[in-house]
Formats: structure tokens, sequence, C-alpha cells
């Protein structure tokens, strides 16, 4: 039985049926891996044209909705976005709302310690196989970080992985999507802006706490050694913000936007 559709208005009508064909998918009536209507039928049913059809389309696989496969038996199907997708969406859409200034600074320094909190609570409650393999990733990237040989870059970039691995550690894989956001998206911003004015030793220093605290299951002292971490670079962040304004003659008001400009 043909899935019935929503009609649709001829303003913004591409996005109107994908908005439509999402809603089936999501709701069920559309089931993973089957194969939608061919462009033309969907152009009848919607009474639009194919180009329309086909850029509805267009939006739904760049959302990972749908794969297009070749061939006698081709077509579109409805896909199931993996969860490294569906993550890396929703990091994506999180530096862009931080680039046109829709998260201020203060908005990612909360989010960040209240979610990450959540995640040292979890961890330092487990004992498992999996939990003291998050912590040698943990431990490797706390001696790389005390290299002095190593660059800005490196040293970000192993930031970035030293704090998803302690996400890991929780050991939730909801909190792990949430922090993509976090961890994939906000932190390398910020650590953009601060690596001129911020003290590597410090950070490590931080890092070792957090690490000493959690392997010790003490929750507690890893959540203040967290947000030591989070206040040191939030004031660091402040302190290039400002520096930057000065250059350019003009105040900071420790937006979103500046911190994206920073970055450059």
């Amino acid at each position: 039985m043909p899935v019935e559709f929503e009609s649709v208005v001829t303003t913004s009508a591409a996005k109107q049926i994908a908005d439509s064909l999402r809603t089936a998918i999501m709701d069920g009536r559309l089931k993973v891996d089957e194969r939608l209507p061919t462009e033309e039928e969907l152009a009848q049913r919607f009474k639009v044209s194919r180009p329309t059809v086909r850029e509805a389309l267009k939006r739904l696989a760049a959302q990972h909705l749908i794969r297009s496969r070749r061939g006698p038996t081709g077509g579109n199907f409805v896909a199931s976005p993996t969860p490294e997708d569906a993550a890396r969406s929703l990091a994506n859409a999180t530096t862009l709302m931080v680039a046109v200034g829709d998260i201020q600074l203060d908005d990612m320094a909360t989010a960040r310690l209240e979610l990450e909190g959540v995640c040292c609570r979890l961890a330092a409650a487990r004992d498992d196989g999996a939990l003291a393999a998050a912590f040698a990733v943990m431990q490797d990237e706390l001696g790389r970080q005390r290299d002095t040989a190593l660059t800005d870059e490196e040293f970000c970039a192993s930031d970035v992985r030293f704090h998803r691995a302690l996400v890991d550690a929780a050991g939730n894989a909801l909190l792990s999507f949430l922090m993509h956001a976090v961890v994939e998206a906000l932190q390398p911003v910020s650590n953009m802006i601060i690596y001129r004015v911020r003290e590597r030793e410090a950070i490590v220093g931080f890092h070792a706490r957090l690490l000493d605290a959690v392997t010790a299951h003490d929750a507690e002292a890893g959540v203040v050694a967290l947000g030591d971490l989070v206040a040191y670079t939030r004031d660091r962040t402040r302190e290039a913000l400002d520096r930057r304004a000065k250059r350019n003659g003009s105040g900071g008001n420790g937006s979103g936007r500046e911190g994206s400009d920073a970055t450059g």
C-alpha cells in the first residue's frame, strides 16, 4: 500500500518535500532499507517538478537519511544514520552556531562543565575492562602532552583525544553522542583561541589531577579538577579576546562570533 504524504505548498517546495519524507522515515511509515518511490512518482504525488524532488532527495542524503544505489534494482533507499554520522552532523551544526554567534563562550563553558562533570562521575563509579582501556588512552595522551617538542596543533589534538577518552570511560551512549559536539566541535574552537596565552604546564596539571581522581574512583575530586580546568580555559579565552579587541581598537564582548574570528 503506497505511503501517504502530506500535501505541500509551492514556497520552498523542496524543503517541504524533504520534511515530509523525513517525517515518514522518523515515524516508521518508511522503513530502513525500504525503496522510495521514483523521482517521477514523487513528482506526481507532490505535484511538483522532478528537479524539485531531486533537490529534496539531496537534502535527505546530506542528512544521511537516504542512500542511492545504481542498477536495475537501484533507486533511493531509507538509510539508518550511523552514530558517527549523527554525531558529526551535530558537531558541524554546533561549530556553525559558534561561528555565527548563536552560542556564546559562557554557554560553551557551562555546557562542558555540566556534561563532562557527569562523565567524570560515571567513569569514577565504573570498574571494568572498557574503563581500563579508556584510562590507558588518557594516560598515553597525558604523557604525550608532557613532550615539549609537541607542536601546538599536536597538543590540541591530544587534548581532544584525552577528553574523548574520558567521555568513553563514562560508558553512556547518549552522553557520548551529546559530548561529541563539545569535545569535537567546541573544544577545538576554544583551543584555537587560547593557544597563544595558555600555559601547557597548567593544562597538563589539570589533566593529571583529573586522571588521578577518576582512576581513584573519586568523582568529586574529578569534578573539581574539571571545574578548575574549565575556569582556567574561560579566563584564557577572555584574555585572548581582549587582546584581539585591543589590537583592533574595539571592546570585546566575549561572543561566540569574536571567538570564531580569533581562530584565524
